[in-house]
C-alpha cells in the first residue's frame, strides 16, 4: 500500500473557473515537451478562455509552436536542470523571478520525471507571487507547493504521471495520445529540403536520426550506416536528418551509401516534424525524434538504450517497434556508458527489417499513393 504524506493535498480545493493565466513549466528536452501535450490538451479543456504558457528551456521552446492548446513560450536556461554550476550565473533565476512576476499567472503546473524535484521551481513561482502551485513528489518541501500531489510509481509513463498530477487537482485528461499540428510554413520548408536533395514530391522516404542528447543513447554511428544500406538496398530513399552540431555524425552515416541524402543543420524542429509526417518510416534512438514520430503516426522503430525504462518513455500513440537488449545495469540514467554499450548490441539486419515491416507504404510507392518517380 502507498501512503502519502499529510501535507500532501492539503490545500484548499482549486477554483478553476477564477484562473485565467497558466503558466505549465516543463524545461527539460524536446521529447518531454512533446510527452507534455496530453496534460496541456487537459488544460485547455478544462480553462477554453484562459491563456495557457509553457516555460521551457531553448530545446523544449522548439517544439512548442507544434503543440495546440498553448499561447506563448517563455524561453529559458533554468539553473534547476543545469548539471554544470558554472553554467548557472547568479542572477539567472532573479531574471526569470521578475519575469514570471510580471506576467501576473493565476497558476503553475510543475511537469517532472520521477527524478526531478518540483521545489526549487515552485520556489521560484512562489517568489513570482504565483498564487497555485501544483506539482508531484516523493518528499515534503514546505509551502513552495500549494498543492503537492502524491508521487505515482516511478516507472509510470511520462504522459500518465503529467495527467495524474492534473487529476489530483481537478482536471480531468482528454486522452493520452500524443498530438502534434505541423505549420504550413513548415511544410513547404520541408519540401524545398527534400527538393534541394533531388527528391521529387512522389517519391518515399525513410529518414534515419542517428544523434541522440548524450552518447549513452546513440546506436553506433557504423552500425546506422549499415542500417541505411539495408534499407537503400531495399529500393528505399533515406533522409539522414541531424542538427548542425550532428553534422560530422550524419555525414559519417551516409558516406558512401548511394541512395542516403545527409540533412544535417538544414532543418528546425517545426521542419523536422514536416520531414518525419511525409516520412514512411524512422529510425531513431531514444531521443525527441521518437516522439516527433509517435506523435504524428509515423511508423518508427526506436532503438533504446539502457538509461532509462521503456515504461517510462516509450512510443504508444503510433505504431512502433522498441529495440533494445536488457542488461544488469539499465536503467543507469548515465550519459556516457562506462562499458560497452551492451544494451544496443542490436544486429542492424534486425533494425532495419523492422523498419521494412513497419514502412506504411511499399517500396515503389510514393506519397498520395503514386507510383514513386526515381531520384536523379
Amino acid at each position: 500500500m502507498r501512503f502519502a504524506h499529510p501535507a500532501a493535498l492539503s490545500g484548499p480545493p482549486i477554483d478553476w473557473a477564477a484562473v485565467d493565466r497558466v503558466l505549465v513549466v516543463r524545461p527539460d528536452n524536446l521529447g518531454d515537451v512533446v510527452l507534455a501535450g496530453p496534460a496541456i490538451r487537459a488544460l485547455r479543456a478544462a480553462l477554453p478562455t484562459a491563456r495557457i504558457d509553457l516555460l521551457a528551456s531553448p530545446a523544449g521552446a522548439q517544439v512548442a509552436p507544434l503543440l495546440p492548446g498553448l499561447d506563448e513560450v517563455i524561453e529559458a536556461r533554468v539553473s534547476w536542470q543545469q548539471i554544470d554550476p558554472r553554467q548557472v550565473r547568479p542572477d539567472d533565476d532573479t531574471d526569470l523571478v521578475q519575469r514570471l512576476s510580471e506576467r501576473r499567472y493565476h497558476a503553475a503546473i510543475i511537469l517532472t520525471s520521477f527524478s526531478q524535484s518540483p521545489w526549487v521551481p515552485a520556489y521560484l513561482c512562489q517568489r513570482a507571487g504565483i498564487p497555485v502551485r501544483v506539482g508531484t513528489s516523493k518528499e515534503f518541501g514546505g509551502p513552495a507547493l500549494t498543492h503537492w500531489v502524491p508521487a505515482p510509481p516511478d516507472e509510470t509513463h511520462q504522459v500518465d504521471r503529467a495527467l495524474y498530477v492534473l487529476y489530483r487537482v481537478g482536471v480531468p485528461p482528454v486522452g493520452a495520445e500524443l498530438e502534434l499540428r505541423v505549420p504550413a510554413a513548415a511544410l513547404r520548408a520541408a519540401a524545398g529540403v527534400r527538393h534541394a536533395a533531388g527528391i521529387p514530391d512522389a517519391v518515399g522516404y525513410a529518414v534515419v536520426l542517428p544523434g541522440a542528447s548524450c552518447a549513452a543513447r546513440r546506436y553506433p554511428a557504423s552500425r546506422y550506416t549499415e542500417v541505411t544500406r539495408l534499407l537503400t538496398e531495399s529500393g528505399r530513399v533515406v533522409l539522414v536528418v541531424g542538427t548542425d552540431r550532428e553534422h560530422d555524425l550524419v555525414r559519417e552515416v551516409a558516406r558512401d551509401v548511394p541512395g542516403a541524402v545527409p540533412v544535417a543543420g538544414a532543418t528546425g524542429v517545426p521542419e523536422l516534424a514536416a520531414l518525419i509526417a511525409d516520412a514512411d518510416v524512422v529510425v531513431c534512438n531514444n531521443s525527441g525524434g521518437a516522439h516527433l514520430a509517435d506523435a504524428l503516426r509515423v511508423p518508427v522503430v526506436v532503438l533504446f538504450s539502457g538509461t532509462e525504462q521503456v515504461s517510462q518513455y516509450g512510443p504508444r500513440t503510433g505504431e512502433a517497434e522498441v529495440l533494445t537488449v536488457p542488461t544488469w545495469c539499465a536503467p543507469c540514467r548515465r550519459f556516457t556508458c562506462p562499458y560497452t554499450m551492451a544494451c544496443l548490441d542490436l544486429d542492424p539486419s534486425a533494425v532495419a527489417q523492422a523498419a521494412l515491416r513497419l514502412a506504411r507504404r511499399p517500396v515503389g510507392v510514393g506519397r498520395g499513393g503514386a507510383p514513386a518517380a526515381s531520384v536523379s
